[in-house]
């Protein structure tokens, strides 16, 4: 209370004094905000201002992002929740894992397309924890394939969108968010200390997943230390305050640094924000549904762009095709002329043997009579005669025979003669009609171009004040109730979609390699357990019965 009056009382200064300040642009994931700073202010100062700005609770997790001669860099490097996940700082059980990596993906790579996200794509990337990997008989191909099963799953979302997706899951991790201490109650029980944007909560040592007892912020009424004894007030004084001893010195400072920074963003989320927060906050919603109207054009220009390349496509495929037919009805056509020129030749050929054989069995016919005429004297002569006459008659007959089948011979050519140039007529016919086809004005497929810059948003703060007034409980629980309301509505959905992909993977556990988190975790799971359900069950019993737990502990 002392530092926040003592903030009140050094910002109401620097508005009478009028120092020199300069402003100051932040992107966040909604909109972009302008603040005047005091030149001597820190990048703490405005860090801290931003997260009221923006009602942050876990602002550890959180870090401003500047450039240093074209490189990024952040105010705070340690405060990436990814890393801690990988890292297994964050206890995440596989199937969360595993949704939370087709969103950091997703981030990534944008709409997933399988002509360019092909398999093996994330080959290099780390997405999941080594100890997820190693509980289950799976290949890396096998856990791509799910990841990509889900990640296809979130088209449409923008980058900030699906980040904040990532943040939104990992909030519900047991370990989200939460500082452990090695501690000792009076009886000198070794235990562990959790302090954390809902509050206090006190651990079994190997079980950093469900905490034995919670005291909300809103029940502690002060937080000091003396040497290495801590020293807690509720809220009710009627309430004896309870202690316990860390190990250090240096501890006990970042112990109350802590307390005191999420007592502190505790109870200015639950008070009304000032007018100049309300107007910035205003502002930011309409930049934001602008974004979201901006993203569905560009969404549907995309669309619309993708549709006129299909079309496109569709038209060159139908062109190459015509193509195709018209060179096939092409190399038909000069076959046919070639196999009508041949058949003519050969009719021609044919026709002249018939002509040649008659002729041959018309002298044969002139011996045959030549020969019955002249008188034979002799015998011989005679019989010789009669053998000639019959050789005679013999060959005469084969001719007729030869030149009545050569004559049927030249009309079956005649005939395939007048197929062949029918077969010809119909092929130009043919190329006549494709040639037509495919002559077409083609369509204008270019795509939309795309906006190069989006308009910028700034808001520029003429002063700043933190002099905030009492808050109207009603309504603030109402929007409360209302963003409760809303988020149980997407954990059934999401815890659904969890459940779905635990059962699918069940079957490829290694159950000898669960550690005890797993155990844990699983305990939890089918007892119905949650990290927001196990705090308000243990938050149901007095305060007074709580501290007399801790102290029997």
């Amino acid at each position: 209370m002392a530092g926040a009056i003592a903030s009140r009382m050094s910002f109401s200064s620097l508005k009478r004094k009028q120092p020199k300040t300069f402003t100051v642009r932040i992107m966040t994931m909604d909109a972009e905000m302008e603040f005047n700073c005091e030149v001597k202010w820190k990048g703490k100062d405005l860090f801290d201002l931003v997260c009221r700005t923006l009602g942050l609770r876990e602002t550890w997790f959180f870090g401003l992002q500047y450039m240093i001669k074209d490189t990024m860099a952040w105010l705070k490097m340690d405060k990436k929740v990814k890393k801690q996940i990988l890292d297994e700082k964050i206890y995440c059980p596989p199937e969360a894992s595993v949704l939370l990596a087709s969103y950091a993906v997703q981030a990534k790579y944008g709409d997933y397309d399988p002509n360019v996200h092909k398999r093996g794509f994330l080959a290099q990337e780390e997405l999941l924890p080594k100890g997820v990997i190693n509980l289950y008989q799976m290949t890396p191909e096998m856990w791509e394939e799910r990841i990509t099963s889900w990640y296809g799953q979130h088209r449409g979302r923008a980058r900030d969108e699906a980040e904040m997706e990532y943040l939104k899951i990992a909030q519900d991790l047991e370990m989200y968010g939460v500082n452990y201490f090695a501690i000792r109650n009076k009886k000198g029980t070794e235990l562990l200390l959790g302090v954390d944007a809902l509050g206090l909560h006190i651990y079994d040592p190997e079980n950093k997943l469900t905490p034995k007892i919670s005291f909300p912020w809103n029940e502690i009424r002060n937080v000091s230390y003396s040497d290495k004894e801590f020293t807690i007030k509720p809220l009710d004084k009627k309430i004896d305050v309870f202690k316990f001893n860390s190990s250090k010195l240096r501890v006990n400072k970042l112990i109350l640094q802590l307390c005191i920074g999420n007592h502190d963003l505790f109870m200015r989320r639950r008070k009304a924000d000032s007018l100049e927060v309300q107007q910035m906050k205003a502002q930011a919603r309409e930049e934001k549904a602008r974004k979201q109207m901006e993203r569905q054009r560009l969404a549907r220009e995309k669309q619309m762009r993708e549709e006129a390349e299909r079309t496109r496509d569709e038209l060159e495929r139908r062109l190459l095709q015509l193509k195709e037919e018209a060179t096939m009805a092409n190399e038909a056509l000069m076959r046919s002329e070639e196999t009508a020129d041949l058949l003519a030749e050969k009719a021609q050929i044919t026709e002249e043997e018939a002509k040649l054989l008659a002729q041959k069995a018309a002298e044969a016919e002139q011996e045959m009579q030549r020969i019955k005429a002249t008188a034979i004297r002799t015998e011989d002569e005679k019989r010789l005669m009669e053998q000639k006459v019959l050789e005679a008659e013999m060959l005469a007959l084969k001719m007729a025979e030869e030149s009545e089948r050569r004559a049927k011979e030249a009309d079956q050519l005649k005939q395939d003669l007048q197929e062949a140039r029918d077969s010809e007529r119909r092929a130009k016919q043919k190329l006549l009609e494709i040639t037509s086809k495919s002559s077409y004005t083609p369509m204008n497929c270019s795509a939309t171009t795309l906006p190069a810059d989006l308009p910028t948003f700034s808001l520029i703060s003429e002063s700043l004040s933190f002099d905030f007034k009492d808050t109207d409980m009603k309504r603030l629980s109402m929007e409360i109730e209302k963003e409760k309301v809303e988020y149980m509505e997407k954990s059934k959905h999401l815890q659904e979609q969890l459940n779905e992909l635990k059962t699918e993977i069940e079957a490829l556990k290694l159950k000898e390699r669960e550690t005890a988190m797993d155990i844990l975790h699983n305990e939890n799971s089918d007892r119905g357990n949650s990290k927001h359900n196990t705090i308000k069950k243990l938050t149901l019993q007095s305060t007074k019965s709580r501290v007399a737990f801790f102290e029997e502990l």
